[in-house]
C-alpha cells in the first residue's frame, strides 16, 4: 500500500493514498470529468479528515462508524444536500473498494439518505402574475414589445430558461399557439401559448424583424433577440427578469423559473391533474411535479386560517 502523502490523488495534496487511487481511476477509467472528481476530493478528504480525527480505519470503516460521520456533519450544521452529496461520493468509493477486492461488502449498504425539506418554489400568484406581465408596457426601459412577450411565452408555456433561449421560429405554429421545444434529456414536447403571449408575440415579431435588418445580419431564427439581433443568452433573459423584478414593487425574489413554478402552480390550484402538469413542464418524474400539491396545500392553510372563526 503505498503511504499516506496524498500520491497519486488528484488536484489534493495530503489525502490518503487510497483515495486518490479512486479518483485517479474516475478520471483515467471512468472519464468522470475534472470538476466532478475535484467535487468527490473535497468530499472524501472531508469523510478522511473525520476517521482520522476519531481514530478509525477509513478502509475497514463499519456502518455504526458511517453513521457517526453522517451524525457529526449534522451536528456541525451541515446542509441536507451536503450530507446526502458526500454520502454519494463516500458509497461510489466503497462501490469501487468492494469492486476490486479492497473489501468484502461496503458499509453504505444499509445506510439511507438524509430526508430533505420540502422547499416550496419561489412563484407568482395570479394577480401578481398579471401586474409582472404588463411591467413592459410602463416601465419606459429595455426592449417593452419583446420583454413583455418574453415573459408571456415563458410563463404561459412553462418553459425552462433553457427552453426559451433555443426555441426557434421554425419550431413555432403558424397561428403563433404554440410549438416544440427540446427539454432536459434532449426530449421535445409540444407546449402552448395563451392568447395574451400570441398577441404580444404579434406585435414584437415584426420589430424583431426589424431590428436584424438594421444591423445588417443574416437572419436568425431564435424567437428571442438581443438588442444587436443575436440570439439571446441565458444571462440576458435573467437580467431581462432581474431589471422588471426590481421594479415590480411585489417584494419577492423573482427569477426566470418563477415564471415556470407560476405557471405549474396555477394550474394545480384550477384543479389540473398534477399527470397533465407533468406532461406540460417536461418532467421525468410525476414526484418532482408533486411539490406543487404542497404550494397548494399551503394556499388552504391560510385560506382557512382567515377564514374559520377558530383558524
Amino acid at each position: 500500500m503505498k503511504n499516506k502523502s496524498g500520491a497519486g490523488c488528484p488536484a489534493a495534496e495530503g489525502c490518503p493514498a487510497v483515495i486518490g487511487e479512486y479518483l485517479s481511476y474516475l478520471k483515467a477509467v471512468r472519464g468522470v470529468s475534472d470538476r466532478t472528481v475535484e467535487a468527490y476530493r473535497k468530499d472524501l478528504s472531508r469523510f478522511a479528515a473525520y476517521c482520522a480525527n476519531f481514530a478509525l480505519d477509513l478502509e475497514k470503516l463499519n456502518a455504526g462508524e458511517l453513521r457517526g460521520f453522517v451524525a457529526d456533519q449534522s451536528a456541525e450544521g451541515s446542509a441536507t444536500v451536503s450530507v446526502n452529496r458526500a454520502l454519494s461520493s463516500i458509497r461510489g468509493f466503497y462501490r469501487w473498494m468492494v469492486r476490486f477486492g479492497r473489501r468484502q461488502d461496503s458499509p453504505c449498504a444499509a445506510l439511507r439518505n438524509l430526508k430533505s425539506p420540502q422547499n416550496l418554489p419561489s412563484f407568482l400568484w395570479e394577480p401578481e402574475m398579471a401586474r409582472f406581465a404588463v411591467l413592459p408596457e410602463t416601465a419606459g426601459i429595455l426592449w417593452p414589445s419583446r420583454d413583455k412577450a418574453l415573459i408571456l411565452v415563458m410563463y404561459s408555456a412553462g418553459l425552462r430558461i433553457s427552453e426559451l433561449v433555443s426555441l426557434s421560429l421554425p419550431r413555432l405554429e403558424p397561428n403563433l399557439g404554440g410549438g416544440r421545444v427540446i427539454g432536459k434529456g434532449n426530449k421535445e414536447r409540444f407546449v402552448f401559448f395563451s392568447d395574451e403571449a400570441r398577441e404580444a408575440l404579434a406585435i414584437y415579431l415584426p420589430e424583431r424583424q426589424n431590428r436584424i435588418k438594421a444591423d445588417g445580419k443574416q437572419p436568425e431564427d431564435r424567437l428571442f433577440v438581443n438588442r444587436n439581433g443575436g440570439a439571446i443568452s441565458i444571462p440576458g433573459v435573467r437580467w431581462i427578469i432581474a431589471r422588471y423584478a426590481e421594479r415590480s414593487g411585489l417584494g419577492k425574489h423573482i427569477h426566470p423559473h418563477s415564471l415556470r413554478h407560476s405557471f405549474a402552480t396555477h394550474l394545480v390550484n384550477s384543479g389540473c391533474d398534477v399527470r397533465v402538469v407533468q406532461e406540460l413542464l417536461g418532467h421525468a418524474s410525476l414526484s418532482t411535479t408533486q411539490r406543487y400539491t404542497h404550494v397548494d396545500i399551503e394556499r388552504l392553510k391560510k385560506v382557512y386560517a382567515k377564514a374559520h372563526p377558530h383558524g
